[in-house]
């Protein structure tokens, strides 16, 4: 075509007259949200995962993520306007094709991008004029334009002319009911003018709220930021609860009185370490990227380590309130209240528990867990599950709290158990009923 700007037009009037065919890459906690949005909002998906069972769970209607019911996943199924397959040549006919498959850290706790990349190298050989590519998996800035558009140029097409590329960063918060993927606002940048523009045309159709900014690598560095923020902020609370317990300070209480100022704070509460796949993982892209550019990302560093010493001060909890009850730690009985890394969820993705366990282990304890959202949970080896309370609290030398899930029965635990190390401040309220350790 002879005007540059055709296949922009074109794409924008699909858009607005919602008739796309949209493929997303990666069916995870990211992935499957927006393909049921983008199939409930009026777009002919198809969804693409290598793993089969998740396909034919899909195709089945049967939701294998807590965020999304299988009643909505069934409707889109039925009403054909959702499938998926392990076949990459669907996305050849799709307008739209966003990416959400895992940037993990490598065991050298540098950034993983394999999967990206094995993604560009597919795509590339499908891409098409007039389609756009969004890449959602959070990454370091400079990632779409340096790593996945070269791959995507190397089909002989023109960026922001015959195709078009950008980066909206997820903001996915598994188990939340207020803020979803159609009222979350989404940040959106492209690789040039056009290419956001392509981006907020289709994603308009299934997001409410779109943020514009001036580039990809802009909205990778606005992801960084919010979880690099919260990261910190979490580090700072958890250094305060060590000082807090060397003082003799009860540290909620000191969180609770400085909430009070109307203006100027913003509360953060300690735990035994961070979870999930973004704040434990997400700050360290940014300072990678940082170290390549001879640049020391002294705050994201410092709250790393402080984060992950909390499950090390909360094993330390432990052996001090078994010592208090003349027993030891190699030979007692731990339960681990919750392995999940948030409440009311089934995710152990980088869970703090898995250190706790770790180190609990390492000094002889006999660990199990109980948490009625994980059936089984496996760290290094098989972790014996209590599949209720009263069956943990029997013979149990310690129970510790490291998920606050809001059906546990916490009076009963109080008044059972022996000791409760509480690194959540779940049983707060109830501590004159038995022997509480806060954090």
């Amino acid at each position: 075509m002879s005007d540059a700007h055709e296949w922009l037009k074109r794409l924008e009037a699909k858009a607005a007259a919602k008739d796309l065919d949209v493929c997303v890459v990666g069916l995870g906690y990211v992935g499957l949200p927006l393909a049921v949005q983008f199939a409930r909002s009026g777009a002919r998906v198809t969804g693409i995962d290598l793993d089969p069972t998740k396909v034919e769970r899909i195709n089945a209607g049967t939701s294998y993520i807590d965020d999304v019911p299988s009643d909505d996943l069934a409707e889109q199924v039925n009403a054909g306007r959702l499938r998926a397959t392990t076949d990459f040549d669907a996305a050849g006919a799709a307008d739209s094709i966003s990416v959400a498959v895992p940037t993990p850290l490598s065991k050298y706790r540098e950034p993983d991008l394999a999967s990206v990349l094995s993604v560009g190298d597919e795509l590339k050989r499908r891409l098409r004029a007039g389609q756009l590519v969004v890449l959602e998996s959070t990454t370091y800035p400079g990632t779409t334009e340096e790593l996945l558009l070269p791959m995507l140029q190397e089909s002989g097409l023109t960026v922001g002319e015959e195709f078009f590329l950008a980066f909206s960063p997820e903001r996915v918060d598994p188990g939340r009911r207020d803020f979803m993927i159609h009222n979350t606002p989404r940040v959106v940048g492209g690789v040039t003018e056009a290419c956001t523009k392509a981006a907020l045309a289709v994603y308009r159709v299934a997001i409410e709220t779109m943020v514009p900014v001036s580039s990809a690598r802009a909205a990778e560095m606005a992801k960084i930021l919010e979880n690099t923020f919260r990261s910190v902020n979490i580090a700072l609370v958890n250094e305060v609860a060590l000082m807090c317990d060397r003082l003799d300070v009860p540290v909620f209480e000191v969180i609770r009185a400085a909430a009070t100022k109307p203006f100027g704070f913003m509360p953060f509460y300690p735990g035994p370490g961070l979870g999930g796949h973004c704040l434990p993982v997400d700050p360290l892209y940014l300072s990678w990227k940082m170290r390549t550019l001879d640049y020391k990302a002294r705050f994201i560093e410092l709250a790393e380590e402080v984060n992950r010493s909390m499950p090390h001060h909360v094993v330390e909890r432990v052996s001090k309130a078994l010592n208090r009850h003349r027993k030891a730690v190699n030979g007692a009985r731990v339960l681990l209240i919750g392995v999940a890394y948030k409440p009311d969820i089934d995710d152990v993705r980088e869970s703090p528990a898995a250190d706790v366990i770790a180190g609990l282990r390492a000094l002889g304890a006999d660990v199990r867990y109980h948490d009625p959202f994980v059936p089984e949970y496996r760290f290094q080896e098989d972790v014996l599950r209590s599949s209720s309370l009263d069956e943990g609290l029997d013979g149990c030398d310690c129970a510790v709290i490291v998920t606050n899930h809001s059906g546990i029965d916490y009076r009963r635990l109080v008044e059972s158990a022996p000791v409760v190390v509480d690194a959540r401040n779940a049983t707060e309220g109830l501590r004159h009923l038995g022997d509480v350790v806060s954090i």
